[in-house]
């Protein structure tokens, strides 16, 4: 069985609210054997008369009564889906699925989105707490549009990275520590430590920097949790290595110390989308992420 034709359909609407199809056909721009026609089809579709022509003016049949009442419902559905279609490519509305840590997404985000929704209130951010390795493939099998990622990133197809920021990476240590002016790996290996999970970007950056002293230690406890571990540090459980994300050079609470490093250590970030043409509303999430961008 055919379905519904809604060209067919604003035909029989507007003759029965203008019951004529002269004046029909002059309202929807049509010639009006082409008015005739999309009645005369719907007719043989449902096989009953729709119309009922009586002293010069139409009138909607029992039946074409039934169809005409359905058919503003459709029409006004359909009217309301383009209407929704536009705005997303017009960029005025749509869902944009974005992937980030945690330490990305309490400190870099807010601001972004801030502005994201001073000026594109339409858009809706989805954020995701991931690693830097789930955003990559996220991003590569379509479920995310846009990621925060650690770099360097191994090419991965259908992905595009560019630098974004890079920020340098801090001891956080109790405040009732005697401590360096500037924290060095010997020094550092030699505290009780509380440090990234093993896998993640961080990991692989802060262990490269006690390596190249000669320094190897082992973390009294691994998490992935950037807000845990200084909620530990603060605690005087341990010290830690972890990025300055946040515009402040000194931590909210007056339990933790933050130190430069000697030598300096730099966390690089990149921003992550899916390759080839890019949605508007994805790119307004791009451009008030690239306003954030820091050398």
């Amino acid at each position: 069985m055919r379905e519904l034709n809604l060209d067919r359909l604003r035909t029989l609407v507007t003759i029965a609210d203008l019951g004529s199809f002269a004046e029909a056909a002059r309202k929807l721009h049509l010639a009006p054997p082409t008015v005739s026609l999309h009645i005369a089809d719907l007719e043989a579709h449902i096989g009953a008369p729709l119309l009922v022509r009586k002293r010069g003016e139409v009138r909607p049949s029992a039946v074409g009564e039934v169809l005409v009442e359905r058919a503003r419902r459709l029409l006004a559905d359909a009217d309301e889906a383009m209407d929704l279609v536009q705005r997303q490519v017009q960029g005025l509305a749509g869902r944009v699925r974005l992937g980030a840590s945690t330490g990305a997404i309490a400190h870099l985000l807010p601001q972004a989105l801030e502005a994201l929704g001073q000026h594109h209130p339409g858009i809706d951010v989805q954020v995701a707490v991931l690693t830097s390795h789930e955003t990559m493939s996220r991003l590569a099998n379509g479920v995310l549009d846009v990621g925060l990622v650690a770099l360097p990133q191994a090419a991965l197809r259908g992905v595009a990275v560019l630098p974004w920021r890079r920020d340098p990476v801090m001891a956080f240590v109790p405040s009732t520590w005697p401590s360096p002016a500037r924290v060095t790996p010997g020094w550092l290996a030699s505290q009780p430590l509380i440090l990234n999970d093993d896998g993640t970007s961080l990991s692989r950056l802060t262990g490269e920097w006690f390596a190249q002293a000669g320094e190897h230690p082992r973390a009294r406890i691994q998490l992935n949790y950037n807000d845990a571990i200084k909620s530990l540090v603060a605690a005087g459980y341990g010290a830690t290595l972890l990025p300055q994300e946040a515009s402040t050079s000194v931590p909210r609470d007056p339990r933790i110390r933050m130190l430069p490093l000697q030598p300096r250590l730099w966390r690089p970030l990149g921003i992550a989308h899916r390759a080839g043409p890019v949605e508007r509303a994805t790119q307004h999430v791009l451009d008030v992420l690239w306003r954030q961008k820091q050398g």
